[in-house]
């Protein structure tokens, strides 16, 4: 007679090891990604030298096999705020799957979410409560549908080059036809210029306006709303009994050096915010609507009405304990204020630049999220060169400053968006002088090569052009 094992036995008795699986299996990595995922992200990465090999990661930076490291500028897309693997978030992780939780019930209500829109809020004035869910694009999904719920009204409108994440509803007010192409019908919505108050005063009057949902720095190009834009906006909104939904999904948790983007301008007071990325401490999806009481209350009117709005893996408890570290760490270590001074410093540096070289035509931004675009330039010899890549794609030339800084300096940075002269600057949020030193000196030198017709940068120029023609 065999005895049956509990489940903590089971797994024990099992043979799966994760460390083994990889040591086997993790050089297939990119041959795994080509055969099952989107294999066109193989092909870019190979194209443009971005296939490295990352052993390991600790705060902003990253090693290889070879252990030569490589500083971070981009933060998972602003995910990793905190930087990877943080030690006061490792081990809130480590403690509540120690804790063995009666986690998702789904018929009782756990402390940590709670715990975790009380921290939250406290960093929210005239917010009042949250909504838990796994994405920024889930947090937008929530807030469309709240605004448009309380309102009765069906149309968004949003801000020409937003973005606001790739599901259906936040697609409707993506501001990029790139992404919403082939993907109609979508919900009923308009594009307004940012900044633009009389544009949005004529779609408000048609009567049919639930929300208009605004980054208070947008994303793609790194552009800001016009001083005294969003209050501005907000009064409009309201005198036409609409809403003003902040999108912090990127700028918030301490990204500018407020604790929201929208805090830079006194008065500003959304109906709804989003939040995600940073919150989640780079371990656990999490998402957050947060709004003001009477929205939640209207659209959770009654008990017929408790699930109306949900998600599956909303507030568990791995994410709420991320996020409840995420917040402690933040305040304890005073990053906020850490983001204001290196932001200050980096944008400084790399403003001094813009005397020196033609090619650089501006350093824009807040904190630690920073634009530096590229332009024209007045000599003949660089204005051809400048042509060339302009008349075969738009964004080459940054997409040309990108990969040396990879793969000469070891710097991960990014292209701002598609068709952008303009690379944008997110590191984590715990990054110094040291690494604003790094960074300044490693764009300093491709500048110079840039500008002094170095073969290795402008050889790989006419690859690209050669690779941009024939795409078309």
């Amino acid at each position: 007679m065999t005895t049956a094992q509990t489940p903590s036995e089971s797994s024990r008795a099992g043979d799966f090891d994760l460390g083994a699986l990889l040591a086997e299996r993790g050089a297939e990595r990119y041959e795994l990604h080509q055969k099952y995922l989107n294999h066109q992200l193989p092909r870019m990465l190979h194209t443009i030298g971005f296939d490295k090999v990352y052993e390991r990661a600790e705060g902003a930076y990253f090693w290889d096999a070879d252990g030569n490291d490589y500083l971070d500028m981009l933060a998972g897309f602003g995910v990793m705020g905190l930087g990877r693997h943080h030690p006061v978030v490792r081990k809130a992780l480590h403690d509540v799957l120690d804790l063995n939780l009666a986690d998702l019930t789904r018929f009782d209500c756990q402390p940590l979410p709670g715990l975790l829109a009380e921290k939250l809020l406290a960093h929210s004035p005239h917010l009042d409560r949250v909504f838990f869910g796994n994405s920024g694009t889930e947090a937008v999904e929530g807030a469309l549908k709240f605004a448009r719920y309380v309102t009765g009204r069906p149309r968004v409108l949003y801000c020409e080059h937003a973005f606001h994440g790739l599901t259906t509803g936040s697609l409707s007010v993506n501001g990029e036809s790139g992404f919403r192409d082939g993907f109609a019908p979508l919900l009923p919505d308009t594009a307004v210029p940012l900044g633009d108050l009389d544009a949005l005063e004529r779609e408000l009057r048609k009567g049919d306006v639930a929300a208009l949902i605004v980054e208070p720095i947008q994303g793609k190009g790194v552009h800001e709303a016009p001083p005294g834009y969003l209050r501005a906006a907000q009064e409009l909104l309201h005198r036409h009994k609409a809403l003003l939904i902040a999108d912090e999904v990127q700028t918030g948790l301490g990204r500018t050096g407020d604790f929201y983007a929208y805090q830079h301008e006194e008065g500003v007071e959304p109906d709804l915010v989003c939040v995600a990325k940073a919150l989640s401490g780079g371990y656990v999806p999490v998402g957050a609507t947060i709004g003001k009481d009477w929205i939640f209350k209207k659209v959770y009117s009654s008990m017929d009405r408790v699930l109306v709005h949900s998600a599956s893996f909303g507030a568990n408890a791995q994410a709420m304990a991320a996020g409840l570290a995420v917040l402690s760490v933040m305040e304890n270590e005073q990053i906020v204020a850490g983001v204001r001074a290196t932001g200050e410093l980096l944008k400084r540096r790399l403003t001094e630049l813009k005397d020196k070289y033609e090619l650089l035509a501006d350093v824009r931004g807040r904190g630690l999220m920073i634009g530096i675009e590229f332009g024209r330039p007045r000599s003949l010899k660089l204005r051809g060169r400048w042509t060339m890549l302009q008349a075969a794609r738009k964004g080459l030339f940054a997409q040309m400053v990108v990969v040396p800084l990879l793969q000469r300096h070891r710097i991960l940075t990014q292209v701002s968006g598609d068709h952008m002269e303009v690379i944008k600057l997110i590191p984590p949020l715990i990054i110094g002088e040291r690494e604003v030193d790094r960074f300044v000196a490693a764009f300093t030198a491709v500048m110079d090569d840039a500008h002094d017709g170095g073969g290795l940068m402008w050889d790989f120029g006419r690859t690209l052009v050669k690779q941009a023609v024939a795409q078309r």
